[in-house]
């Protein structure tokens, strides 16, 4: 039997454009305590799927934590390899990087992302971990937290939102497939409470970097900024 175009599947970044871009135009905004998004449905269900199912080498915490630096050596990125060695986190790297995917981003939240890096991290916490409030003011263009829960009662591991002061305004929602956004700016402080983790609370951190960022080895594609 031949297959109509209608019965061939699309390939997996254009439907990660086209499901971002549709979950973008259902995000809830907060202009409290800063202005910031809470977005549901971000990624095709599949494709979040194989991204929660990773598994890489868990670091313990041990006594040291509240910034996510002091383990550097210990992180793991979207980058180079893993994308060369993982269809999914490939698709979701080409899928940010593309110039329609980056169109939409700066028409969307107000913020020039053009002649950044693109820069993800596959982030996995475990009990013990902690993050002081911070802002992610600096080489920062765009920061988008996306949560992969990967098991039961992880519902409260949401990231923790602050006011001005850095008194702790609320948390957002870790639900499967959704994501908190904002512009870094000098008063969006968020980091994480320290509590029990049930497992292990999975997350990227997308980010859009400008080229002062000196750890290229964690980007994307280090010899590619992203156009419009």
């Amino acid at each position: 039997m031949v297959k109509t175009a209608n019965t061939i599947p699309a390939p997996a970044e254009d439907r990660i454009f086209a499901s971002v871009a549709a979950a973008l135009g259902r995000a809830q905004r907060y202009d409290e305590p800063y202005r910031h998004w809470h977005i549901e449905k971000l990624l095709p269900h599949d494709v979040m799927q194989d991204l929660a199912s990773l598994e890489f080498p868990i670091a313990s915490v041990g006594d040291l934590s509240g910034k996510r630096e002091f383990h550097n050596d210990t992180r793991h990125y979207i980058d180079k390899q893993n994308i060369a060695n993982f269809d999914c986190t490939a698709a979701l790297a080409r899928a940010f990087h593309a110039p329609r995917m980056v169109q939409v981003m700066e028409g969307f939240f107000k913020t020039e992302i053009e002649g950044t890096f693109l820069r993800i991290e596959y982030a996995q916490d475990t009990t013990g971990f902690w993050l002081e409030p911070h802002t992610d003011l600096g080489v920062k263009r765009l920061t988008m937290l996306i949560y992969l829960p990967n098991g039961a009662d992880q519902d409260d591991l949401g990231t923790d939102i602050y006011n001005p002061d850095k008194t702790h305004a609320k948390r957002a929602p870790f639900t499967p497939n959704s994501a908190m956004a904002f512009v870094p700016g000098n008063n969006t402080y968020h980091g994480f409470e320290e509590r029990k983790i049930n497992g292990i609370r999975k997350s990227l951190i997308l980010n859009y970097v400008t080229t002062d960022w000196r750890d290229r080895e964690q980007l994307c594609f280090p010899e590619s900024t992203v156009t419009r």
